[in-house]
């Protein structure tokens, strides 16, 4: 027998709709706990609800927990992992337990767009499938993963789109790396290996901050008398900023305050292409890091762990470029 530990968190898949007002609130107990539903004929399921959160709640400290819960659970020799967990914030605890624990056993997060008692409801369907997945041999080796509306994509990647369509999770550029079929699981990309950093501590103050035409630099000027660990702007195109920006930025990182570097368009990456003044050429050289394949939620948390782990100068560069 498989043993898959299940983690719920909450969020809409553990809700209900209040049928006189419309609102979608947690229920008073998780209706998953005493779900009916069906799971493979060799896997055996250790359930536990270690949270009721919103996903607009969930903290770095919440995913630090499950990180180590997960751990404590692989030495205790469980074959998978799915956790539930609202659909707001789900790439981003994907990503922190993809970037700390990485491809020990399949991890699959899974969520909802419809609450339990809704028409339509998305959850109990999409439950099954991440056992499905987390159960089967094809999904080691794979990262974590998000399963939602038939489709198996990787945390390092995947993003939410759409504020209530079931289909939401898309990952730009790339696509899906697998199907959930009637029948299979079926894998169609693999990953570029990545570095994992097991980190015990969340601590760190780091905004994000989105340019846009006619940007100036006071914002950026307050953070540089403030206390911050690090910045992450989601920059024009491949990766340029107005150069009303520039002093304020010079300011930060003169003080050696690491500013990570997206695009906030949503397919592409972020790279050092145009040579002008506020253009991604003159932002390297100041020593802007470009994290060039992932959104700016993803590059919070990962500037998060690499300096809770203690990486620096080059260390870091590389890590976070990678």
């Amino acid at each position: 027998m498989k043993k898959i530990l299940v983690l719920h968190t909450g969020g809409t898949i553990a809700m209900k709709e209040n049928v006189l007002t419309g609102g979608v609130s947690p229920d008073v107990a998780n209706p998953l706990m005493d779900a009916e539903i069906q799971i493979p004929e060799n896997v055996e399921l250790l359930v536990e609800d270690i949270f009721n959160l919103p996903s607009p709640h969930i903290m770095p400290n919440h995913m630090l927990i499950l990180k180590n819960r997960i751990q404590e659970a692989i030495k205790a020799g469980v074959s998978g992992v799915v956790i539930t967990h609202g659909t707001d914030t789900l790439e981003e605890t994907a990503f922190f337990l993809d970037t700390t624990i990485g491809e020990q056993l399949p991890i699959v997060l899974t969520g909802a767009m419809r609450s339990s008692n809704e028409l339509g409801s998305d959850g109990l369907y999409n439950f099954e499938s991440a056992i499905r997945v987390a159960s089967c041999a094809e999904a080691k080796d794979k990262g974590v993963l998000i399963v939602m509306n038939d489709e198996i994509h990787s945390a390092r990647y995947v993003t939410k789109t759409h504020t209530t369509n079931v289909a939401t999770f898309r990952t730009p550029t790339l696509g899906p790396i697998g199907l959930v079929t009637k029948n299979r699981i079926l894998f169609m990309q693999e990953l570029l290996p990545t570095r994992h950093l097991d980190i015990a501590t969340v601590d760190g103050v780091i905004p994000i901050v989105k340019a846009y035409a006619g940007m100036h630099g006071e914002l950026i000027e307050a953070l540089a008398h403030t206390k911050v660990d690090g910045l992450v702007i989601e920059a024009l195109g491949a990766g340029n900023l107005p150069p009303q920006t520039l002093a304020a930025l010079k300011k930060l990182l003169i003080q050696k305050i690491p500013i990570v570097l997206v695009s906030r368009c949503f397919n592409g990456i972020a790279e050092p292409v145009y040579d002008y003044s506020g253009g991604g050429k003159e932002l390297e050289d100041m020593g802007v890091i470009f994290c060039d394949s992932i959104n700016s939620q993803k590059a919070r948390l990962k500037l998060l762990i690499a300096l809770n782990y203690g990486l620096s100068g080059k260390e870091l560069v590389t890590f976070i470029h990678n």
